[in-house]
């Protein structure tokens, strides 16, 4: 990626075709995807929304050529028919994975095919000014080439899955010939020379890597009050559901408006405290926040150590399961990471509501969405515990973010980034930001400025993070075990930071729609390493709902 340039015109695709048709070579021909347009008034319209940080300062990227980012694959998707798009919408578009590797091997299609129907889908709107949703910031050159090489070994062997399943990936997480910008222009020329160990374990398992989507900057853990979505590399991420009337969700915007939109079979989203549970949430998807320790987090721009994981977004349960499974896996760079011991995946697909025991948060009774949805599941045969929630301080919690950022962003820096010069902490990025101010940091750097702020002392820092555990443990496992509960309903990300502190899983299951139109989750969270067991009942509750509806401006 490189600037835009400001200067006479816009950056212009040129696109040599070179091919041999009786001994003829047709010209090079000169495209135009992406011209950018006066934001001004557009701009100025969205400063009469009501609430404060959708007050948008700009919304196209002044970093990013569209140009540049889907050059390279604009011959081969350019190609691929709107007739055959057509024929394969419905083998496709909303279906589960089971369901797309059926159709692949009963012939319906290859993966190939499958990779450019999404490929042809993000060309469809992400260069569109009235339909994108700023949402692809980068993709692979390779992936149909890859996709090709999954056509030649399919069956081979046993394979997993995810294999040939197209992927997104928040972009703060390393590929090798992406690389990863967490949306800061400091880091948008840095050289990767490995992928995050992630990333090798799904294209293990024969996934395809197939681009990078935007987030909120630095994990939204950089501006305060900025706009969800929001990074100076990829713009302004909005919402398929309502175009910047709904907030994207963050950090993870991307990765949910994406997959909301059909533009992969599932993305890989990145939580610190609610940044995978609050885009799932807010575009109707599936969000696996899981416990830390089940996914590796080496070569992933770090906040926090103790509190960050990446997670799963996708349209269904089962689909979750999945990406979970082929992600796990002990990784000798993230300590913490613990040993595989059983499979993820959904074996059996049957209702597990009855006699469940669910805890349901007393004051959340008021959300008309939420006591509705709670109502289906008992009458299914889920057992209803009302409780209010002990009170239990989460005091210190900016702190922990401050003090290990300060900590981990150096680390990593020197471990996985490469090619920025003389950028080493956190001090020379704010230096690099103030440089260009206006485009590099709009909405200012004031989370950075509070790290830097920040002095706690070692010991106090220590007391910090044993009482969060303690607070974070207290204000779920005091009511589960009380209760005999199996898992706690909430709503959203309401309980994220809880979730967060004290290591408790999340899934995150679309619930409806508000009268404006606006997705709600309702959100599980199970004790420490239940995945297995909370997406099981998450499954339970997904075919109880069946609440998830695509965007009807992208069905197209």
């Amino acid at each position: 990626m490189k600037k835009l340039f400001h200067i006479v015109g816009i950056a212009i695709i040129t696109t040599a075709i070179l091919f041999s048709c009786k001994n003829k070579t047709e010209e090079a021909k000169t495209v135009i995807l992406w011209e950018p347009y006066d934001e001004t008034e557009e701009i100025a319209k969205q400063q009469d929304h009501e609430k404060e940080r959708m007050k948008f300062k700009l919304i196209q990227s002044k970093f990013l050529d569209k140009n540049e980012v889907f050059q390279d694959l604009y011959n081969e998707v350019s190609g691929f028919s709107e007739e055959r798009y057509l024929q394969l919408k419905p083998l496709i578009f909303e279906q589960d994975i089971p369901t797309i590797q059926n159709h692949i091997h009963n012939g319906d299609f290859t993966y190939e095919e499958l990779t450019l129907f999404y490929l042809k889908r993000i060309y469809k709107y992400e260069l569109d000014p009235e339909k994108t949703l700023h949402t692809v910031i980068a993709l692979n050159p390779l992936v149909l080439d890859q996709a090709k090489d999954r056509d030649k070994l399919r069956n081979s062997k046993a394979q997993h899955p995810v294999y040939g399943m197209p992927v997104l990936l928040k972009d703060n997480i390393n590929t090798e010939n992406m690389g990863a910008t967490a949306g800061a222009v400091v880091l948008e020329n840095t050289d990767h020379s490995k992928s995050a160990f992630l990333v090798s374990q799904l294209e293990k398992s024969g996934a395809l890597i197939l681009g990078k989507v935007n987030l909120s900057e630095w994990a939204y853990y950089f501006c305060s009050g900025c706009p969800l979505g929001y990074s100076a590399i990829g713009g302004q991420t909005l919402n398929p559901y309502g175009r910047k009337v709904f907030e994207t969700g963050g950090s993870s915007a991307g990765s949910g408006t994406a997959i909301a939109a059909n533009y992969a079979v599932a993305a890989i989203g990145t939580e610190t405290a609610g940044s995978i549970i609050s885009p799932s949430s807010q575009n109707s998807l599936v969000g696996l926040k899981p416990t830390i320790g089940v996914l590796s987090r080496s070569g992933i721009v770090p906040i926090s150590h103790t509190l960050d994981t990446p997670g799963p977004m996708t349209k269904n349960v089962i689909d979750n399961a999945i990406l979970l499974d082929a992600m796990a896996g002990k990784d000798s760079e993230d300590e913490i990471t613990i040993t595989k011991t059983q499979s993820y995946l959904l074996e059996n697909k049957i209702s597990l509501l009855k006699g469940k025991r669910l805890g349901v948060i007393r004051e959340l009774l008021d959300d008309s969405i939420y006591k509705a949805t709670v109502k289906k599941l008992e009458a299914q045969g889920a057992i209803l515990v009302e409780y209010d929630p002990p009170e239990s301080s989460l005091e210190g919690f900016l702190t922990l973010l401050n003090l290990e950022m300060k900590e981990d962003l150096p680390l990593y820096l020197k471990r996985y980034a490469t090619g920025i010069g003389e950028i080493k902490t956190m001090e020379d990025i704010m230096a690099f930001n103030k440089k260009d101010s206006i485009s590099r940091m709009p909405y200012h750097q004031g989370v950075f400025d509070g790290i830097m702020e920040d002095t706690t002392s070692s010991t106090d820092f220590q007391i910090i993070r044993n009482r969060l555990l303690e607070n974070g443990n207290t204000f779920f496992q005091q009511p589960m075990k009380m209760h005999q509960l199996d898992a706690i309903l909430s709503i959203n990300n309401y309980h994220s930071a809880y979730a967060a502190v004290g290591l408790h899983p999340c899934l995150a299951i679309p619930m409806g729609y508000k009268e404006s139109g606006e997705p709600i989750a309702i959100t599980l969270i199970a004790s420490p390493f239940m995945e297995k067991d909370l997406l099981h009942l998450g499954y339970s509750v997904e075919r109880v709902l069946d609440a998830r509806q695509f965007p009807k401006e992208y069905e197209d």
